[in-house]
């Protein structure tokens, strides 16, 4: 296993030490969250619910022979763990590189707790270095990718994909994202746009980064200043 294959595979398996008996989960999509589903077969059992943030999640899911539920059944999410492209020390993100940027912002606005894990490569100081995918409806794509010009990107159509919501994607260029919460206002708010791949409205409330032979962890100030006692009030699953 590469070097980098490595650290999503640490990462993924710390962000279980989060889980505990009884919980609802939210699962993410990505390369990193694969390492994650790979690991939750034995854990999967001790969860009240499981809920899924894309197609091709919910497959590695049920391959496994993990049982997954609509959101409209379980309510709030306990917690929800997903990777991102891009991650500040903040706690911001890019996130929809898999396309899967709407499903996964309704989890995280569901989730009591947001876990997002990565590889160190993915830590940066300002976000938009990664382009930002802005899902689209098809018929507005023109309009909408003349608005994002206008505000100084480059949008560009993400060709041969369609989302999971039957929806087309933009990656948008050269923004360099100095306060991504205004920025994700302002495009959620072009009509036509489905939604934006920054989270910074609803940012993650624990950042946990794979890196050589460790992992590091960041916390929003309103939860923890330290894994301690964040750890106190969240005890992992006892098997």
């Amino acid at each position: 296993m590469d070097q980098q294959k490595e650290k999503k595979r640490l990462v993924a398996h710390a962000a279980l030490s989060y889980l505990k008996e009884g919980m609802s989960l939210g699962v993410g999509t990505g390369s990193t969250i694969d390492f994650f589903i790979d690991a939750l077969t034995e854990y999967s059992h001790h969860l009240a619910a499981i809920v899924s943030s894309s197609e091709a999640s919910t497959k590695r899911l049920t391959n496994l022979k993990i049982e997954v539920t609509e959101l409209n059944r379980v309510g709030d999410i306990d917690v929800y763990v997903d990777g991102a492209d891009e991650a500040t020390k903040h706690l911001n993100l890019v996130k929809g590189g898999g396309g899967a940027l709407t499903r996964e912002k309704i989890l995280a606005g569901a989730s009591r707790r947001f876990i997002c894990i990565v590889d160190d490569t993915k830590i940066v100081d300002v976000l938009g270095k990664f382009p930002i995918p802005v899902e689209v409806i098809p018929m507005a794509q023109s309009y909408v990718a003349r608005q994002i010009v206008k505000a100084g990107g480059q949008p560009i159509r993400r060709e041969g994909f369609v989302s999971d919501n039957g929806n087309q994607i933009l990656d948008v260029h050269n923004l360099t994202v100095t306060d991504p919460v205004k920025l994700e206002i302002e495009l959620n708010q072009i009509p036509g746009v489905v939604t934006v791949g920054i989270f910074a409205r609803r940012k993650a409330d624990i950042l946990l980064i794979g890196e050589k032979n460790s992992v590091g962890d960041w916390y929003r100030k309103h939860w923890a200043a330290s894994s301690e006692i964040y750890a106190a009030d969240y005890a992992g699953i006892n098997i």
